[in-house]
């Protein structure tokens, strides 16, 4: 028996070279397949959610607009979870207190108790006043400006997603609404100086936002990062901050994601808080000392005092956003169904359980499928984040809110928590340059212009991007609903 040649080297290296493209096509095809993987989940939500309509309707006259207006608000609510929750998990994911799989679990949990729990018990029809109920009350009319809004709200969400920009879920209904009213009754059916108010609000949530999330900052900089003994600071004032926090988010729950249990006034929820805060602030304090106990004199240690309350805050954040913007998701599903069984509009709907349940399972589906995109960007792209940091975003998402209530400003947190980490990177800038300052004027040399430019810790880009697309979220809106009520009502 003879032995088998050996093949040649040369014909080893061209076949290494040919597993090597296999390998690299095959890992080429998984990469891409991944998003495919995505919308193929999606779309297969969004067919479940038909085919319960199907089963729900039991066979009537409508079924079609309700299996219609089914596949919108599963659409809408996919991007709601895709879009809006990253401002909620971004800064904890940034800070490096949560892992993304930690950050998807806790917020689908929290959303759905959030959106089940305390979600959407009445909402009213014409979104908060933006077009007059007169002009749409014709059963029809209202069932395709709804869907027409649904629809183009979702659309807009789904391309702000894609561009990487986190967009107002409440704008974007806002703008489908008018549009749709426009496209029903004309200009004058629109109520101008609401939206007045709403495109304030493009301006007042940020910068308010931002500032509070600033000062915080300020604060723990000034009594605890930048003294001698940080340690004995942080055992001092943590638990403050945390007694803060605390306090903050719970007068900010009972006003805005406890309605559906309990009627509460501002007052009545202030007075709340300040008492769950101290109570908040005396359990902290031996729980910080434990804590701190063994850790070094310097700023990198602390970051470890801030990571649970971190964790609590954004898990709370999403159980108001699941409670408050579900009626975004389904609220005007609920309105065609109501429509549907009543002949009309209404005034005021109540959402089924079947809908909030879809809207929270929609949610929840958008977040862990197309969520991680944006919480990257929220959390690590704008601007650095650690624990400290991403902890004054969220005590600002949830003080903001309080103030704007109590002023009667209309805010939107997506714009506030979004605006509170831009406002920690600006005042991060601000304090290094004058650091640099104070140093050069001490070294006798001033800072020079290329040392400023490196101490840029905003991404501008991301600044122009996201603010270019909250000022065309109304209008888009507008537009895509207009355009789609349109090409209803030719074919219906």
């Amino acid at each position: 028996m003879t032995d088998q040649p050996t093949p040649p080297i040369n014909q080893w290296k061209t076949l290494d070279k040919d597993l090597r493209r296999i390998v690299q096509l095959e890992q080429a095809l998984v990469y891409v397949s991944r998003p495919m993987i995505a919308i193929s989940l999606g779309v297969l939500f969004i067919v479940i959610c038909a085919v319960a309509a199907i089963i729900l309707a039991g066979g009537s006259s409508s079924t079609a607009i309700l299996v219609t207006a089914a596949a919108f608000g599963a659409y809408m609510a996919l991007n709601i979870g895709a879009n809006d929750v990253a401002n909620n998990m971004g800064p904890a994911v940034g800070a490096n207190a949560l892992t993304m799989g930690g950050a998807l679990i806790i917020a689908a949990v929290f959303e759905t108790a959030g959106a089940l729990i305390a979600g959407g018990d009445v909402v009213s029809t014409i979104s908060g006043g933006i077009v007059s109920p007169e002009a749409v009350a014709d059963p029809d009319t209202f069932i395709w400006a709804m869907m027409s809004s649904l629809l183009a709200a979702a659309m807009w969400l789904n391309l702000a997603t894609w561009v990487g920009a986190p967009v107002s879920t409440t704008h974007s209904i806002v703008g489908g609404v008018m549009g749709a009213g426009i496209m029903a009754a004309g200009f004058g059916a629109v109520n101008w100086p609401t939206m007045g108010q709403i495109a304030a609000s493009w301006v007042i949530s940020p910068l308010l936002g931002g500032l509070i999330a600033a000062l915080f900052l300020s604060f723990i900089n000034a009594f605890i990062n930048d003294v001698p003994d940080k340690i004995t600071a942080a055992r001092k004032w943590v638990p403050v901050l945390i007694g803060v926090m605390t306090g903050a988010f719970s007068a900010y729950l009972a006003i805005k994601g406890l309605r559906r249990l309990i009627d509460i006034d501002l007052t009545s929820a202030l007075i709340l808080g300040l008492g769950v805060g101290v109570f908040a602030t005396l359990v902290a304090r031996p729980l910080v000392r434990r804590q701190s106990e063994g850790l070094e004199n310097r700023k990198k240690s602390l970051k470890k005092l801030f990571g649970f309350p971190l964790v609590v805050s954004a898990a709370l954040l999403s159980f108001a956003h699941g409670a408050n913007d579900v009626a975004n998701a389904v609220g005007p599903l609920a309105a065609i169904a109501h429509a549907l069984q009543n002949g009309g509009a209404g005034a005021q709907v109540t959402i089924p359980l079947w809908v909030l349940i879809m809207g929270a399972a929609g949610i929840s589906f958008g977040l862990v499928l197309f969520g991680p995109k944006l919480i990257r960007m929220v959390g690590g792209e704008i601007t650095k984040l650690n624990a400290m940091r991403a902890y004054c975003v969220a005590l600002s998402a949830a003080i903001t809110v309080i103030v704007a209530s109590g002023l009667g400003l209309p805010v939107s947190s997506t714009h506030i928590a979004v605006g509170a980490v831009f406002g920690v990177g600006f005042y991060r800038e601000w304090d290094a340059e004058r650091k640099a300052r104070r140093l050069g004027i001490e070294k006798g040399r001033p800072v020079a212009p290329e040392e400023r430019g490196r101490r840029k810790l905003v991404r501008r880009a991301h600044f122009l991007t996201i603010g270019a697309a909250w000022v065309i979220t109304v209008p888009m809106a507008a537009i895509l609903s207009a355009l789609i009520y349109l090409a209803l009502t030719a074919f219906a």
